[in-house]
């Protein structure tokens, strides 16, 4: 079992940055693909980027492609979302999760959210 703790959210106006982290509990962290998700007040969740177990792999989605990068610290089971130029539009509760690899549809782990809201 693992269990997922989320922080580094706050309040940041638009063009800043803020880099979230992602806790891990559990020996199979450095073996899960991890994801970033993000849900908007009145919005459905939204895929922002995931790394495979080993880092050797990323993907972003399209509105954060060249802002943000995620990164992970097996050795000390941590995820990171460093986030740069953000906008008013990445206003959202921003979510860690984790599943078996990175073709594997569901995900079986996930944090309780960090809230980022950016400001015009």
């Amino acid at each position: 079992q693992v269990q997922l703790v989320e922080s580094g959210g706050g309040l940041v106006q638009a063009g800043g940055s803020l880099r979230l982290s992602c806790a891990a509990s559990g020996r199979t962290f450095s073996s899960l693909s991890m994801s970033w998700f993000r849900q908007a007040p009145g919005k459905d969740r939204e895929f922002v980027g995931s790394i495979s177990w080993n880092a050797q792999n990323t993907y972003y989605a399209n509105s954060v492609k060249g802002r943000f990068t995620i990164s992970r610290d097996n050795a000390h089971n941590t995820l990171y979302l460093q986030m740069k130029n953000l906008k008013p539009d990445d206003t959202a509760v921003y979510y860690c999760a984790g599943r078996g690899s990175d073709v594997t549809p569901k995900y079986s782990y996930w944090g309780q959210g960090t809230q980022v809201t950016v400001s015009s």
